[in-house]
């Protein structure tokens, strides 16, 4: 397989390792190392991957790690050959976190984990492991309670945003809120777009598109008013959901500062402590309603049709998959082959400038 094109780099995200798994009754978490030498392993005639995302929580990447543990990954992670792009901030009460609309002390410590991701960010990019990315965010907080008081609390998670921009800007990073359909306040495109509206720092909050949760938008999971396809749609009426798919990604783009690749069969899904969202699934699966090459370029060109080039990397999410289909070498080279036709199809051959 040729390549034609050299951005934005192709990453493999190392949290489907550990999401959906560990607690009791779910699969056994999949160790960082593991995750890594199969995302090394993978090659498409001579094409590899070029690096990865991280998840900086136990037993990963601790949120706590000194400059000595964080010097030790560095090393491993380039000896694979590979380097860091965006990093995922632990913000939910479990992990150390808490609620963006919650208590004064609830936000204090999502804030604090967002101090401290920020702080882990740039001290790789010190180390020269890491030139690219992201410090991932959202809500920690759920639709239903996000629902008691609509505009209230979203008015709260803007300012718990706009206080952690405050923070990424003193350590020169930027922050994406996940859109995905768990998170209040962020459950719906339209919520979701008056959120960053609202929060209003564009330069240094974007948001976070992942294919296989934002085409759940145009289903309206957890806010029906926003459902944009028909009930019951017949997805043979391929144009229709196209058209769909356009209303949010015209409304989106705009925001996107980091991108997945994903494939997703339009229902949800939910495993350990993690609540149902978007199924993804894997790039052969018949079941995907996604032409994956093909809408990801609804994301990754502008209303003219030009590459937006608007980051410097993607990176494919394969959340929840069973153990025994991640830990299979063909399946990171089937993500990989994908990840190649997408990048052939929307990519560009020069780094993006620096925004930060």
């Amino acid at each position: 397989m040729s390549t034609q094109h050299s951005y934005p780099k192709l990453h493999n995200a190392m949290w489907p390792g550990l999401v959906g798994k560990g607690s009791p009754g779910a699969e056994p978490a999949i160790d960082l190392d593991t995750m890594l030498d199969l995302t090394a392993r993978a090659n498409v005639d001579g094409v590899k991957f070029d690096g990865v995302d991280l998840f900086l929580v136990d037993p990963h990447v601790s949120i706590d790690a000194s400059d000595r543990d964080l010097a030790a990954l560095s090393d491993k992670i380039a000896s694979k050959g590979l380097v860091v792009g965006s990093l995922v901030a632990p913000v939910w009460p479990p992990t150390g976190g808490g609620s963006a609309m919650g208590s004064d002390a609830d936000r204090k410590s999502f804030l604090t984990q967002v101090r401290k991701a920020c702080a882990i960010g740039r001290k790789l990019r010190d180390l020269g492991i890491r030139s690219y990315g992201v410090v991932r965010i959202d809500s920690a907080s759920s639709p239903s309670e996000w629902s008691k008081d609509p505009d209230g609390n979203t008015q709260r998670i803007a300012e718990t945003f706009r206080q952690a921009c405050d923070i990424a800007e003193g350590y020169g990073e930027r922050l994406a809120a996940e859109g995905e359909i768990c998170w209040g306040g962020m459950h719906s495109w339209k919520r979701m777009v008056q959120l960053l509206e609202t929060v209003n720092r564009p330069k240094t909050l974007g948001f976070q598109a992942d294919m296989a949760h934002t085409l759940l938008y145009t289903l309206g999971y957890n806010a029906p008013e926003d459902r944009i396809l028909p009930e019951e749609y017949d997805w043979t009426k391929r144009e229709t959901f196209d058209v769909a798919l356009r209303v949010v990604t015209n409304a989106l783009r705009p925001w996107t500062i980091d991108f997945h690749v994903a494939q997703n069969d339009a229902t949800v899904f939910g495993s350990g402590t993690h609540d149902k969202t978007g199924r993804h699934c894997l790039p052969t699966d018949p079941n995907g309603k996604l032409d994956v090459v093909r809408h990801a370029g609804f994301w990754m060109r502008d209303e003219s049709g030009q590459p937006a080039r608007a980051f410097q990397h993607i990176c494919w999410d394969g959340c929840m998959f069973p153990n025994a289909t991640m830990t299979q070498a063909g399946t990171w080279n089937d993500v990989l082959r994908l990840m190649i036709d997408v990048r052939n199809a929307h990519g560009w051959n020069a780094p993006v400038a620096a925004t930060v």
